[in-house]
């Protein structure tokens, strides 16, 4: 018989990341704009979110932001700062841990790549009801106010079952 992950049955403190991973947000302070994609393929497919991506052997989190936000929209962030870590436990034993990164100079123009399509999207307006659950939950925070955090969540597929967020 199959073990079935409930969201107290996760003991945060012996937690271990499967998956390191990172997310961009490229922001344009004069637009009040953020650029995120809607993802064409893999985990979260067609839904919006930042670009971002598994990090690779001997490559730092910082460079793995950097270079899927240039493969996946052809964009270069500069100066990025790192400022958060999303948790991640999902029912089927995907063990996630990302981090997050803000960066408010880029070069290049953002052109659909096959793994996303460029959304410029206001900071006042982001479409949580297309991305995942947890974004609520913490993305305007970091975006508008820089805040620093660190989120755990339990889904179950796309269902979220439970969260916490702690700001830094």
């Amino acid at each position: 018989m199959e073990e079935t992950l409930t969201p107290v049955s996760i003991d945060w403190k012996t937690w271990q990341p499967g998956v390191r991973a990172t997310l961009m947000f490229v922001i344009d302070e004069a637009k009040r704009e953020v650029l995120l994609i809607r993802k064409k393929r893999g985990l979260g497919a067609g839904k919006i979110n930042g670009p971002g991506g598994k990090i690779d052997p001997g490559e730092t989190s910082l460079q793995c932001a950097v270079r899927e936000t240039q493969e996946e929209l052809g964009v270069t962030a500069l100066n990025p700062a790192h400022h958060g870590e999303l948790w991640f436990q999902f029912v089927d034993g995907l063990c996630m841990h990302v981090d997050v990164f803000v960066a408010t100079q880029h070069e290049g123009v953002a052109v659909e790549t096959p793994e996303a399509v460029p959304l410029w999207t206001s900071l006042d307006g982001l479409p949580f009801d297309e991305m995942w659950a947890d974004d609520v939950h913490w993305l305007a925070q970091t975006l508008v106010e820089r805040r620093r955090f660190m989120g755990r969540f339990a889904f179950d597929d796309d269902t979220m079952l439970s969260h916490e967020v702690k700001w830094l």
